[in-house]
């Protein structure tokens, strides 16, 4: 890939983000897929970018311990200095061998880094799941400190002991003041909705705590709620997602100033698009924006935006505009697989939809899509026509619009790269898989309504 990163020979997993001295620690797991997702144990590897753009490859840092070892596989957990500057892992050991035996398959355990690249495990430290919680999902610690409270703060993705399928699925959270002695405090959020939570994070900004956890029993996106606290309790705004369906388990990371998404956009089984979205794929970052109502965006980060975006050619400006049915304008032809377009819209009050068609033929009319459809305020990627039924499967792949659509301009991005597509409407983030385009043409289709596109560009990344 030229845009996002992906390890050669695997497939990029859940990610713990870690900022020190200009430069971002991306550890993460790694995927060989043999035989699938999951086939072969794995460890921490790690990679390395001060801005998003070129990466440093450090390899495997802290490994898994083998078959006997409660960390065969080492899932997610989080990476923060101790009051003595020392850097920590809490990571979940499992062992996929101990899943339905009186042995806990999910633990926590330590690890622990003088230069955040060569890691010592703590064999002394070792946190199972309390009585009632599931031992086979109890995973992803984020720890962070509580300056108000005066103690360590840990949250982790749990569930109720019992069948897979009731939504008791919940954050929990430890305290500690010392970092040794972890005191259990119960459910942090328990909505009662999702069958687990996965990945959690925890941040203060402006004022407010911001809690986030990815679900995959709903809709499969990392969701976002607010308090005034960092205990709640939580209100979800309407718009609670960061992207779709197809990005998950993102985690924040800050420099102190601003604040980015590190996720993965999900493969598709046989690299087809009719498949479902699979475990693992590659590394998309994400920069969060803080709205005035205290809901919060997404967008490219400027110094990824700017490097795709360095050779940019101008698309001529172009009005359309049918009082019934669609009109198609043609933008240009796409001569490289990474590109990225930028447009500004102005769209007319009462129009019925509004969409961005690339990777398509104008002769078949087969494009791939992503749709504003302003009657139902909704932002909707799928293939054109979806027809025979289904060519797309895009259950996922919707994120809520703005009222205000249609009374200021809209800027549009679009990322591609290979077969990753991600559009940006304002700070609205849609991320999908495209296994099988129709051509290269790009181009802007408006139903029952009016849009004019200016500002328009195209820059191909080789």
């Amino acid at each position: 890939m030229k845009i996002h990163y992906l390890p050669e020979g695997h497939f990029f997993g859940d990610c713990m983000p870690f900022y020190s001295d200009g430069k971002y620690y991306l550890y993460h797991q790694r995927d060989t897929r043999n035989p699938g997702p999951f086939g072969e144990p794995f460890g921490w590897c790690l990679v390395a970018t001060s801005d998003f753009v070129t990466y440093d490859d450090l390899g495997e840092v802290i490994p898994g311990g083998g078959d006997d070892s409660v960390d065969q596989f080492i899932f997610a957990g989080t990476v923060y200095r101790d009051a003595e500057g020392q850097a920590r892992a809490i990571y979940t050991g499992y062992n996929r061998d101990r899943v339905g035996t009186d042995v806990p398959s999910q633990v926590l355990l330590e690890a622990r880094s003088d230069d955040l690249v060569h890691w010592v495990k703590d064999g002394a430290f070792e946190l199972p799941p309390p009585a009632g919680y599931d031992p086979t999902n109890w995973r992803d610690p984020y720890v962070l400190w509580d300056e108000k409270a005066g103690h360590w703060m840990m949250i982790l993705g749990s569930r109720q002991d019992g069948p897979e399928s009731i939504s008791s699925g919940s954050t929990v959270w430890f305290t500690s003041d010392d970092l040794t002695e972890w005191t259990f405090q119960g459910d942090l959020w328990a909505p009662g909705i999702f069958t687990m939570h996965e990945m959690p994070d925890l941040f203060e900004a402006n004022g407010l705590w911001y809690l986030l956890t990815t679900e995959y029993s709903e809709k499969s996106k990392t969701i976002y709620c607010i308090s005034e606290s960092p205990t709640g309790p939580w209100r979800r705004p309407v718009d609670d997602a960061f992207d779709g369906r197809a990005y998950y388990a993102a985690r924040s990371v800050s420099d102190g100033d601003r604040r980015f998404l590190v996720g993965w956009v999900a493969t598709k089984t046989g690299d087809i698009d009719t498949g479902p979205f699979e475990w693992g794929g590659c590394l998309e970052i994400l920069e969060v924006t803080f709205r005035e109502d205290g809901t919060l965006g997404a967008i490219p980060p400027i110094e990824l935006w700017e490097a795709i975006s360095a050779d940019s050619q101008p698309i001529e400006p172009v009005m359309i505009e049918t009082p019934d049915g669609r009109t198609v304008a043609e933008l240009g032809v796409v001569t490289g697989d990474s590109y990225a377009v930028e447009a500004t819209l102005e769209i007319a009050p009462g129009t019925r939809s509004v969409s961005l068609f690339f990777a398509g033929d104008p002769e078949a009319d087969d494009w791939y899509a992503f749709n504003l459809d302003l009657n139902e305020q909704r932002l909707i990627f799928d293939r054109m026509p979806n027809w025979p039924w289904n060519r797309y499967d895009n259950k996922g792949l919707d994120r809520p619009l703005p009222a205000d659509v249609t009374s200021k301009s809209v800027r549009v991005r679009l990322i591609v790269d290979e077969t990753v597509a991600t559009i940006f409407v304002d700070d609205i983030a849609l991320s999908t898989r495209i296994y099988d385009p129709a051509g290269a043409t790009l181009a802007v289709a408006v139903v029952d309504g009016s849009v004019s596109v200016t500002g328009a560009s195209l820059s191909i990344v080789e």
